[in-house]
C-alpha cells in the first residue's frame, strides 16, 4: 500500500463481523510474541474484543483505506488516570506505509491526557515503530519502563512507553 492515509472511525454494531476477523489476524501475529494457541475451534480468546464493543470506559476505532479495512485499534480507561492504547493492528499489506503511524496519532488525539503503550521487545518491528511514535507525538517527553507482570512470571514483562497529549 503507497498510501499514508486510512480513515479512521469509532466502531459500530455493523463493523463487529470485520472487526472480529481483524481480531484473529491480530492475535496469530501476536501469538508470536506472547505465546498462544487458538482454541478449538480455531480461535483466539476475545475478551479485550468483547470489551471494546460493549464497555463505555473502552473505544474501539477501525482504520480503512477506500472500501478496505487495515486495522484497528482499543483503547481502554477512558475515564481512568492513563488512557490505555489495548490492541493496535495494522494488516500485513499496509505496514511500513504510513498507514499506522498516521491512524495512531488520530487515535491519541481524540483522547488528550496522559497515555500508555505495551509492546514485546521481541517484537522488534514494534518496538522501532512505538519509539518513533512516541518521540512524534511527545518529542523527548516519553518514558519506557518494564514492570514485572505478577500474572504471568514465567513470561518477559511488556515494555510500556508513557507520555501525554493536550
Amino acid at each position: 500500500m503507497t498510501t499514508s492515509q486510512a480513515a479512521v472511525r469509532l466502531v459500530s454494531a455493523a463493523d463487529r463481523p470485520v472487526v472480529e476477523r481483524l481480531w484473529l489476524m491480530f492475535r496469530h501475529d501476536m501469538a508470536e510474541f506472547q505465546g498462544g494457541l487458538p482454541g478449538p475451534d480455531g480461535t483466539y480468546h476475545g475478551d479485550r474484543l468483547r470489551l471494546a464493543f460493549e464497555d463505555d470506559d473502552w473505544a474501539a476505532y477501525l482504520f480503512t483505506s477506500g472500501d478496505r479495512p487495515v486495522g484497528f485499534s482499543f483503547v481502554r480507561a477512558l475515564s481512568g488516570p492513563a488512557r490505555v492504547l489495548n490492541s493496535f493492528f495494522v494488516v500485513r499489506g499496509a505496514r511500513r506505509s504510513g498507514i499506522g503511524a498516521g491512524a495512531v496519532r488520530e487515535v491519541i488525539s481524540r483522547h488528550p491526557g496522559p497515555w500508555r503503550i505495551a509492546f514485546q521487545d521481541s517484537n522488534t518491528a514494534g518496538v522501532a515503530f512505538w519509539r518513533r511514535v512516541a518521540t512524534e507525538i511527545a518529542g523527548d517527553a516519553w518514558t519506557e519502563e518494564r514492570p514485572p507482570d505478577p500474572d504471568r512470571p514465567d513470561v518477559p514483562p511488556d515494555v510500556w512507553i508513557s507520555f501525554t497529549t493536550y
